[in-house]
């Protein structure tokens, strides 16, 4: 069960990291990523069908993903709709453009060599895939690093952080926000390119709800691993997208059935959120304990003290009224 969640999760983690380039990078609530997921899935697997090889096949689909992120950049940062309006809008329109390329609704993989029948074939499944997950997941998070090590990237972290201050040093801030969209979504397109071919199918609907998978992968990963290196941060991405299909694996070996896959995402979404806020409500309280132990006040005596008092404030102000 844990192999296989590993595995799943590294091939769902380009999604969360680039789920997390829009949603902490830029601010950015970005519902693109609905239809660039299976926008991906559907540019590969129509490409290898047509004879072209796994590699090239992925590539095409991150391409494909980063001119899907190029669209919506352009109508936010052009034509100024809001970021919100303008993902729907997209997601809306790469329904057809999806339909248009795969030509009926599920195309399956028949006979085509994907990424993991170039790995040895006394490998089990799961150790091929987890294999082919890692080095795509390595190579993506090689590849940001880079980028937020430049002149470029420190630019679209600036630009995300305060783009009113970027502007105003001479940033075009226009043109990170647009290239924030496309390195996402070819992210997200790539995942859904190791997907396809790990399911050996492209579906007009898998890219349903996964804005909520890469939403909750972000939030468990920040839980669980923190900190200020985008090394760091980038690899809690990994670990959220790896815990999170644990946890739907769990679920699944409770009993749940498969119709229940999304309410357990919206679900495990709900909780995570709810999290820091509980975590953050305990330590407020623990810390105003402490103070007034060290100050040397009864916290009951107070607490008891302004229960009291409420009531007789309320009276006095309605009488002066």
């Amino acid at each position: 069960m844990l192999i296989t969640s590993i595995g799943q999760g590294l091939l769902w983690a380009p999604l969360v990291i680039g789920v997390f380039l829009t949603f902490r990078i830029l601010d950015i609530p970005d519902l693109t990523t609905e239809g660039s997921f299976p926008l991906g899935a559907a540019v590969t697997v129509s490409a290898m069908i047509h004879g072209q090889s796994a590699i090239v096949a992925s590539l095409l689909g991150f391409l494909a993903g980063c001119l899907a992120g190029w669209v919506t950049g352009m109508l936010d940062t052009k034509l100024k709709m809001p970021s919100l309006l303008a993902g729907i809008l997209t997601m809306t329109g790469l329904y057809s453009v999806n339909m248009h390329v795969m030509g009926k609704s599920n195309v399956p993989l028949l006979d085509q060599k994907v990424l993991t029948s170039y790995l040895p074939a006394a490998w089990s499944v799961d150790l091929q895939t987890i294999v082919v997950g890692l080095g795509v997941t390595l190579l993506v998070m090689a590849g940001l690093i880079w980028l937020f090590r430049t002149q470029l990237g420190l630019s679209l972290m600036a630009t995300g952080n305060n783009a009113a201050m970027s502007a105003a040093n001479g940033i075009y801030t226009d043109r990170m926000v647009i290239l924030g969209y496309m390195v996402s979504n070819g992210c997200i397109a790539l995942s859904g390119a190791l997907i396809a071919q790990s399911n050996g199918f492209a579906d007009i609907g898998m890219g349903i709800g996964t804005i909520v998978i890469g939403l909750a992968s972000v939030l468990v990963g920040e839980i669980f691993l923190r900190g200020r290196q985008i090394w760091l941060r980038l690899t809690a991405m990994v670990l959220g997208a790896v815990i999170y299909r644990y946890l739907l694996t769990v679920a699944m070996g409770l009993g749940f059935p498969v119709d229940d896959l999304k309410i357990l995402s919206a679900s495990i979404l709900v909780i995570v959120i709810c999290l820091p806020l509980l975590r953050n409500k305990l330590q407020t309280k623990q810390q105003l304990k402490r103070y007034l132990k060290q100050i040397g006040v009864d916290q009951h005596a107070t607490t008891s003290s302004l229960k009291r008092q409420a009531p007789t404030e309320g009276l006095l102000s309605r009488n002066g009224k």
